[in-house]
């Protein structure tokens, strides 16, 4: 076998070593257990919905039971309700470990989210337009 070149072992073809800088490489699937999905419920996370500490949330020995990726999204979102987006820009993981660990944090209580409005609920542009030009005619 050959040695690879930081010397810490033999080298594999299609392996990559990681020097003591990069620090520990967690894949994905072991933040989430290898799922996908965001809970049984299979909720869906817009990148645009907001995410908010719910007003009574779990005690501190259920938050304990957390996982360290889980605490750091409760943490951002205690700061200041965030979007799906911002919370996967701000933790440093893709957006979909982020959906996978809302759906946990969503099912045990700790979070609240609001969804976006749908566009078919949302105000027609004539009517936009007309409150415009009727507040630019006062």
């Amino acid at each position: 076998m050959n040695e690879d070149s930081t010397g810490g072992g033999p080298s594999v073809p299609g392996s990559q070593w990681y020097d003591a800088d990069a620090g520990p490489l967690v894949r994905p699937y072991a933040m989430t257990g290898g799922r996908t999905k965001p809970g049984p419920s299979n909720v869906r996370f817009d990148l645009i919905a907001l995410v908010v500490v719910d007003d009574d949330p779990p005690g501190p020995s259920e938050e304990s039971l957390l996982g360290p990726e889980h605490r750091s999204l409760l943490a951002l979102c205690r700061a200041e309700t965030q979007s799906v987006a911002e919370l996967s820009a701000d933790a440093d993981l893709p957006v979909g470990v982020v959906r996978v660990l809302l759906g946990d944090l969503l099912e045990s209580g700790f979070v609240r989210v609001s969804r976006p409005v749908p566009p078919a609920q949302l105000p027609d542009e004539r009517i936009l337009r007309e409150v415009i030009d009727g507040l630019r005619a006062l």
